[in-house]
């Protein structure tokens, strides 16, 4: 997530001039992470990524890796989900005195997908009380829907009314409205509102996934990341950001361009043709810190380490025009 000022601008990955930014300082247990979200209890930050990998750190610079959330998926999820064999990119909330976590589970390139639920009253797996409940289905697609239930991000909105975004390539970005007490569809049986796609030729791919929203400024923002990622340093993922007055659109990035038709800002890039050591930076999580401060974390593959998928972190900072803008 970078731009603002110059979104268009191509992030400046471990550039020697950004040799004190908080990515050049990143040490420890970075490797591998995928889809990550971040989120502070106390004085520790978290890092969850695909696999329910977890890693927490102290100063946001000296990462240490932590146990799984979740060792094995739960029965209803590999019934519903024959081959799955790991929980993919979670979310992670705080919700009425418990951690919502949603997570993914399908096969890579299916739409026969589920989100799940899991809840915690703390991130602290050294603290009393510790343990992740299983909380059930929250809701699936199958290979008659025409999107894709994983990439799950939950959002309040100004109302104080609770939603979930997720998809992953078919139509594209849905949002539906959850029960806040249940932390599942307020209405089982509507149909996903759709908020960004990309469209494409019949039959062909449409690579857009891993959306997150934020309220910021009056406005709500939606971040997602298109083309492809998982091929190492050959990876294309990159990530744009727009905006809409109402949670659900239209979503406009800075030039009017709307998601509804592939468009947005540029947020984060990393070109093939450029020299960047980390390639294919996307699928954003964030953090508004206790002081104010917001960030960015992230996923990019590392020309220097075989293409692993390394976590990477970046202040936010909102330009004059209120664009946001990543302090890489």
């Amino acid at each position: 997530m970078k731009r603002g000022l110059v979104l268009s601008a191509a992030l400046a990955l471990a550039a020697p001039a950004a040799a004190q930014s908080l990515n050049a300082r990143l040490a420890g247990d970075l490797v591998p992470t995928h889809d990550p979200v971040i989120a502070r209890e106390g004085d520790t930050y978290y890092v969850f990524g695909t696999g329910l990998d977890s890693r927490s750190s102290t100063d946001l610079v000296h990462w240490q890796a932590g146990p799984k959330l979740i060792e094995h998926l739960p029965d209803w999820a590999t019934k519903l989900i024959p081959g799955a064999q790991g929980a993919w990119a979670p979310d992670i909330s705080r919700v009425d005195g418990r951690w919502r976590l949603y997570y993914s589970v399908s096969t890579f390139g299916s739409n026969r997908s589920a989100i799940g639920l899991a809840t915690s009253p703390t991130l602290d797996p050294k603290a009393p009380g510790y343990g992740w409940r299983d909380e059930g289905l929250v809701l699936q697609s199958t290979p008659a829907s025409d999107y894709n239930a994983i990439d799950p991000n939950f959002v309040i909105d100004a109302e104080g009314r609770h939603w979930l975004t997720f998809g992953s390539f078919w139509s594209g970005i849905k949002l539906v409205r959850l029960n806040s007490a249940t932390g599942k569809p307020l209405d089982p049986a509507a149909a996903p509102i759709g908020i960004a796609r990309r469209p494409a030729p019949a039959g062909a791919p449409a690579p857009i996934e891993a959306p997150f929203i934020l309220r910021h400024g009056g406005w709500y923002w939606l971040f997602a990341s298109y083309d492809y990622c998982c091929k190492g340093a050959n990876s294309t993922y990159y990530t744009v950001v727009s905006r809409a007055k109402a949670i659900t659109g239209p979503y406009l990035g800075k030039d009017g361009s709307a998601m509804l038709q592939g468009g947005g800002t540029i947020f984060l890039r990393a070109d093939l043709t450029e020299k960047q050591r980390f390639r294919g930076p996307g699928h954003p999580g964030f953090l508004h810190d206790k002081d104010g401060a917001d960030y960015v974390v992230y996923h990019a593959y590392d020309r220097e380490n075989k293409g692993a998928p390394t976590l990477r972190i970046a202040p936010i900072r909102w330009g004059a025009d209120g664009w946001p803008v990543a302090e890489d």
